[in-house]
C-alpha cells in the first residue's frame, strides 16, 4: 500500500501528542513506547522509523506539549491593552479548568520536578519551554513600565506554576480553589489588573 507524502509527518506527530499526554498523566520515567504507539494506532515495532529511542522521543514530545500549551493560551500574544492581555492570561492560568486538565494545560505545573532530574539534552528542551513563556510573559509586563521585564516575568511565572502545582497538589477542594483565587487575587492586585477585563 502506498501512503501519501505526508503520512510519516501525520503519523510522528500523532505518536508525539500521544507521549505529551502519557509523559503528563505519568512523568517521563513511566513511559512506555509499546503503549504510546498502541494509542496512536500502531505497532510497538515501527517505533524506530520515527525515533532513535525513547529520550528522543521524549525529547520531541516536550516540544509538542509546550506548543499545545500555547495554542490554549493565545491571549497573551494579543495586541491591545497589556493589562487586559496580562489579566486574561492570569485568568486562563489559575483557573479550575487549567488545574483539571493537567492532561492538556501547561506542562510547567505538572512536570518541573520530573525535569529536573532528567538528561541534560532533555532537560535543555524543557528549559526552552520555560524561557518561552518567561518572555511572552516579559512583553505586557515591559509595556506596564516594569524596567527588568524579564526578571519580574520569572516571578510571575513562579507563582503561577505554584499555585497550580499546589492547587492540584492539595486532596481537598475547597482549599484547592482557595488556593488558586488567593494566588489569583495577589498577582490581580500587585499588577493593578482589578478594572482589566
Amino acid at each position: 500500500m502506498r501512503y501519501s507524502s505526508g503520512h510519516r509527518a501525520e503519523t510522528r506527530e500523532r505518536v508525539l501528542k500521544e507521549a505529551a499526554k502519557e509523559i503528563r498523566a505519568k512523568g517521563p520515567d513511566n513511559v512506555a513506547v509499546a503503549g504510546i504507539m498502541a494509542r496512536a494506532g500502531l505497532t510497538h515495532g515501527g517505533f524506530y522509523a520515527h525515533f532513535a529511542s525513547k529520550d528522543a522521543l521524549i525529547g520531541e514530545a516536550i516540544g509538542t506539549m509546550f506548543a499545545d500549551a500555547r495554542a490554549r493560551s493565545e491571549k497573551i500574544d494579543a495586541a491591545g491593552d497589556p493589562r487586559a492581555v496580562l489579566r486574561a492570561y492570569v485568568d486562563f492560568y489559575l483557573s479550575p479548568a487549567h488545574r483539571d486538565s493537567r492532561d492538556r494545560g501547561c506542562p510547567l505545573p505538572t512536570l518541573s520536578g520530573d525535569f529536573a532530574r532528567s538528561e541534560p539534552a532533555t532537560r535543555a528542551r524543557f528549559e526552552a519551554g520555560v524561557v518561552g513563556i518567561a518572555s511572552r510573559l516579559a512583553l505586557p509586563l515591559g509595556a506596564l513600565g516594569y524596567v527588568d521585564a524579564e526578571a519580574e516575568s520569572h516571578a510571575l511565572l513562579a507563582q503561577l506554576v505554584g499555585g497550580v502545582a499546589l492547587a492540584r497538589a492539595v486532596g481537598d477542594p475547597v482549599l484547592s480553589d482557595a488556593m488558586l483565587a488567593d494566588a489569583h487575587k495577589s498577582i490581580v492586585v500587585r499588577y493593578g489588573l482589578e478594572t482589566a477585563q
